[in-house]
């Protein structure tokens, strides 16, 4: 099918797609593509969707088809001249579109409401309001489709197989020289988020340029469909992106001349950006919106990939043309492979990490040196609140009720001292700072010290 597709156009005398959307089955077909022509996709954009079916799915896939095969108008297929297999077709329909909801969306939407009556009427007539929907869904599905068509396209499915293990897609995906934009739904149990991450992983390994969101859903697989608002402004911010593929320099030239070099970032941001060489390689752990990833770019031209977990901040970074993947550090980096990155950024994140220990280590390995940011929490102000009013500091650096805040350890310049002599960590440079100049702290630093910005490497 997808050679066809391909000749037909060729003879249209189309030489380039921008981009192949698709989405389960289809998305299959996107993958394909991007696979079997790396010189014709510009982008490909796979949506809820898979390298291969696992048990459950097939499974479904056999009920609905015995469904049909064993309605007595199924006359081995050849049925068009008399009545179809309706019943069996609408059954196997049945039983697919369960799998599109999700339990929490039926149980909203359905519960144990009764369609027609107050009472239940104790036969097997449909009473209940999501039995008298699934004859719905299967009485409109025969009405505009065809059993074999059915029988044939899920088994197309049950087959479709890029690669059974990693390393398998790994080999597969290198043929592969598009942008990505993978999307999964988080409550989708037909085809799971897990299946989407691992086409990313095996992309990631690859060095491709990816970018992966899973989007808050309560309508399980069904929230392709229903989820256009979101999905809509991932779908045009990613295709912008790719039409104009200079949107990340003009993005952060056009914010720099509006705001202004002194005031236009964080202090850390800008000292951060005076530490990385030209050219270079950077990925950013929980980089928000892709501010300092853009800056990179237009001033340094610099190769970069982010890692956040926030779906708006996701969204914000493809918008901006970034490579984003949606993914908690704390699940580790191994999907990476050793010394990927020339720099590997930590800003402002390392007081909320539940295991810095871990994480920290998992980052070195990745990047040739990580860069790291934190608030100072034995900065004077913080010792003052503390001794004086008796309760957790509250400063414009760490603006949060104790109730409220992200931060779960309060570490000082010493602190992260230690804790890299512990890990065997070199310190290249430390550069204490208060929040509004970029001039170093040179004295005390450990008391006058608003925040800290450490640039680090494995011994």
């Amino acid at each position: 099918m997808v050679e066809v597709q391909k000749l037909l156009l060729d003879k249209l005398g189309i030489k380039e797609l921008l981009a192949v959307i698709g989405g389960s089955v289809g998305g299959m077909q996107v993958l394909q593509w991007a696979i079997a022509y790396p010189d014709f996709v510009k982008a490909a954009i796979p949506i809820a969707t898979t390298t291969h079916l696992g048990a459950q799915s097939i499974a479904f896939d056999a009920v609905g088809r015995n469904a049909i095969l064993a309605d007595s108008n199924f006359a081995d297929g050849q049925y068009s001249n008399g009545d179809g297999p309706d019943r069996g077709l609408a059954i196997a329909r049945m039983i697919g579109h369960i799998t599109y909801l999700s339990e929490q969306g039926m149980r909203e939407k359905f519960g144990r409401e009764l369609r027609n009556a107050e009472n239940y009427s104790y036969d097997f007539n449909p009473e209940f309001a999501v039995e008298t929907y699934l004859d719905h869904q299967g009485q409109s599905f025969v009405e505009r489709f065809d059993a074999n068509s059915y029988l044939y396209i899920t088994r197309a499915a049950d087959y479709f197989d890029l690669g059974k293990d990693h390393v398998a897609l790994k080999e597969t995906f290198a043929r592969t020289r598009c942008r990505f934009l993978v999307i999964s739904f988080a409550s989708d149990w037909l085809f799971t988020p897990a299946q989407s991450k691992t086409i990313v992983d095996s992309l990631i390994a690859n060095s491709n340029d990816v970018s992966f969101c899973d989007i808050a859903s309560q309508y399980g697989h069904d929230a392709f469909l229903l989820e256009s608002k979101t999905l809509g402004a991932f779908l045009s911010g990613f295709l912008d992106a790719t039409h104009r593929p200079g949107v990340r320099k003009e993005n952060g030239a056009a914010r720099t001349q509006a705001s202004g070099r002194s005031n236009r970032i964080r202090v850390d941001y800008e000292v951060i950006e005076s530490l990385i060489g030209p050219n270079s390689t950077v990925l950013d752990i929980g980089c928000g919106d892709g501010e300092l990833l853009a800056r990179l770019a237009a001033d340094k031209n610099v190769e970069g990939a982010g890692i956040e977990l926030d779906q708006d901040l996701v969204l914000a970074c493809v918008q901006r043309g970034l490579s984003i993947i949606q993914h908690d550090v704390e699940q580790g980096l191994d999907q990476y492979a050793d010394k990927s990155y020339d720099y590997v950024i930590l800003s402002q994140t390392v007081q909320t990490i539940k295991a810095p220990e871990s994480v920290f280590a998992e980052l070195l390995r990745v990047g040739r040196k990580v860069i790291v940011s934190f608030p100072n929490f034995a900065h004077w102000k913080c010792r003052t609140q503390l001794f004086f009013g008796g309760k957790v500091p509250m400063t414009k650096q760490l603006p949060f009720d104790w109730d409220k805040s992200p931060n779960i350890h309060c570490l000082s310049l010493k602190d992260f001292d230690r804790f890299c002599e512990k890990l065997g960590v070199r310190v290249e440079k430390k550069i204490p700072l208060i929040k509004t100049s970029l001039s170093p702290v040179r004295f005390a630093s450990n008391l006058f010290a608003e925040q800290a910005i450490y640039v680090t490497s494995r011994q």
